[in-house]
């Protein structure tokens, strides 16, 4: 299909069809202005018939005309206007046509109609006549004479060009005004195409949860079909929920039941045994939730987007830590407006957050510093310690799956890699800078209602 746009499009094709209409309009009336205009001079024609009739007369013993139609054309030679009278021999003719004679093609009308006719005049131009056959009372010496009144039909033609000359300025100006409708008129015709693409990017970036209802007739099947597709989509993320609950739940049991054989192994004395199979099952649990949330955000990337209040969420994730070991020994501050709310689950940012936060709390010595500002329509969420620190040609190793610097620490390094994903499948992303002391972790999300 041609990329050329539909403003263009329709543009192009209504100046086209408003033209072409105004074009077939000019010759239209055009048309209708010759033959109004030819009518009229037959008409006139048939009263000057009538006037060369009436003044017939008989003057020494010839057929002889008296009173004469007043139009000046008919004494000037070659004037444009022609009538003769023939009857047997005899021919009377006006002045204008000199020394020629009127021929007319062709069979002659029955007595008393009236036969229009066109062809060659006088000096060769095309004429436009009447010829009507009459029999003549007594005192004509009656008999048939056959009676001819003619025209230079010229002078229609020229009427016809002046006629459409000046038509041709007020169809311009017509034509000019009618695009212009046109034009407008598709501005405003076309604004729901420009507000349907606001809204599906309202929906891409969380502004909107739907098409809603209120587009014109001809657009509700399209926005209906995409509020339906949302709702499908919905109806997926609640299955694959469902999908990953009964998936957690089917591996708790086993993992807790191999967790006590490690306790029944310790209570034993099998200290080693017990610590190998603990590994395992910790081992496990964390892919095992990895995955889990990998499928829940996967899920919800085809679905409507959530919203997560940073200060709440912050505030919950730091209450979590301060009681694990690494994080009841630190101090920590959580700087965060009330107001700022990212595009992304609340269950996801919590995750992210703390895979960050409990990553800083190993490594941290005193302090932990989680802040968040805005900056147009980006959400940045800074996760600081005072710990060592990542050399600068490590930054990005290190958030690859699985890869840990300290090779001595517990943990499958999964932290940062878990914060990414989620991350890019909010439309954001996680990158590490060196901070004033230690490394801070940059998480960058999407503002709403931007």
């Amino acid at each position: 299909m041609s990329r050329l746009s539909l403003h263009r499009r329709l543009a192009f094709y209504g100046a086209a069809a408003i033209l072409l209409a105004l074009a077939a309009a000019a010759m239209g009336l055009t048309w209708l202005f010759g033959t109004h205009v030819e009518r009229r001079a037959i008409a006139e024609m048939e009263v000057q018939l009538e006037q060369v009739l009436s003044g017939l007369t008989i003057a020494g013993g010839r057929l002889t005309a008296d009173k004469l139609p007043m139009d000046p054309r008919y004494s000037r030679p070659y004037g444009g206007r022609y009538w003769q009278v023939q009857k047997g021999g005899e021919t009377l003719r006006s002045r204008s046509l000199w020394d020629e004679t009127l021929s007319i093609d062709g069979e002659s009308a029955p007595s008393g109609d009236v036969r229009i006719y066109r062809q060659r005049g006088p000096g060769g131009t095309p004429v436009l006549g009447i010829e009507r056959t009459v029999r003549l009372p007594a005192t004509l010496r009656g008999g048939e004479a056959k009676l001819t009144v003619a025209m230079d039909a010229s002078e229609l033609t020229e009427a016809r060009k002046a006629f459409a000359l000046d038509l041709a300025p007020s169809l311009v100006l017509l034509a000019a005004l009618l695009i212009g409708a046109q034009l407008a008129q598709q501005v405003y015709g076309l604004r729901p195409l420009k507000q349907i693409g606001r809204r599906v990017s309202d929906l891409r970036t969380g502004r909107a949860s739907r098409m809603g209802a209120d587009w014109p007739d001809e657009m509700r099947p399209l926005t209906n079909e995409i509020d339906a597709l949302i709702e499908e989509r919905a109806a997926d993320i609640e299955r694959a929920r469902f999908r990953a609950g009964d998936l957690a739940h089917g591996l708790k049991t086993p993992l807790q039941a191999l967790l006590g054989e490690a306790n029944r192994l310790s209570e034993k004395g099998d200290e080693a045994a017990a610590s190998a199979i603990e590994s395992v099952a910790d081992s496990m649990l964390t892919h095992v939730n990895r995955e889990l949330a990998r499928t829940r955000m996967a899920a919800r990337q085809s679905g409507t987007q959530a919203r997560a209040n940073l200060a709440e969420v912050a505030g919950r994730v730091v209450a979590v830590v301060k009681r694990t070991p690494d994080g009841a020994r630190l101090e920590w501050t959580v700087e965060a407006a009330d107001d700022l709310v990212a595009v992304i689950d609340p269950a996801d940012l919590a995750e992210a957050i703390g895979a960050l936060a409990e990553n800083a709390a190993r490594y941290a010595e005193k302090a932990v510093r989680i802040s968040a500002r805005r900056a147009k329509s980006k959400l940045t969420i800074r996760v600081c310690d005072d710990g060592p620190g990542i050399p600068d040609e490590d930054l990005m190793r290190v958030l690859e799956r699985g890869r840990r610097l300290d090779e001595g620490s517990v943990g499958e390094g999964l932290g940062l890699a878990i914060a990414t994903d989620i991350a890019e499948a909010a439309r954001g992303r996680l990158t590490l800078e060196p901070g004033k002391e230690g490394l801070c972790a940059v998480l960058e999300l999407t503002a709403a209602g931007t």
